[in-house]
């Protein structure tokens, strides 16, 4: 209600009384409550280091341990979906083959994730199809645009 505080009385999650601020912990955080004269001394918090394992952390493909970043955007999702299991087989022996010819040990995994993805053809079109589609919609274009240059030209030889 406007006019009324009620008093501040310890959470039961609080860590301990400070001085000025007061602590709250929730889950894995901590929650500090600071209050102006916080701010004109310098801070004497301890900034903890980031742990290169923290699944919640932003990483590329390779994680630094060296493993493969299944969450990587950079997948475009390859890694889940019906397919997924042989996308990472095929995927995994790539990364980690030391054939002359990379990923030349690693035919058969990609077989098996090629002909997985043929079964889903909606969810995993072929590039051939993708390519035809491209082909023919500038081929279409120029077919629009002769019929109209020689429906105008028909209308100016009958209009003269």
């Amino acid at each position: 209600m406007p006019g009324t505080t009620a008093p501040e009385s310890p959470s039961p999650q609080t860590c301990g009384p400070t001085r000025r601020s007061r602590q709250t912990k929730r889950g894995k955080d901590r929650i500090i409550f600071v209050t102006k004269e916080d701010h004109e001394t310098p801070s004497n918090a301890e900034l903890v280091a980031d742990d290169p394992n923290d699944p919640y952390e932003e990483h590329g493909l390779i994680l630094p341990n060296g493993d493969i970043n299944w969450n990587c955007p950079c997948l475009g999702g390859m890694a889940s979906g019906p397919c997924g299991e042989q996308f990472k087989s095929a995927f995994s022996c790539f990364h980690y083959s030391t054939e002359d010819v990379k990923g030349s040990d690693c035919v058969d995994q990609f077989r098996a994730m090629q002909e997985c993805m043929q079964k889903y053809p909606d969810l995993y079109p072929q590039e051939d199809e993708e390519e035809e589609e491209e082909e023919k919609k500038p081929a279409e274009r120029l077919e629009e645009t002769a019929a109209t240059e020689a429906t105008a030209t028909k209308e100016e030889e009958g209009s003269s």
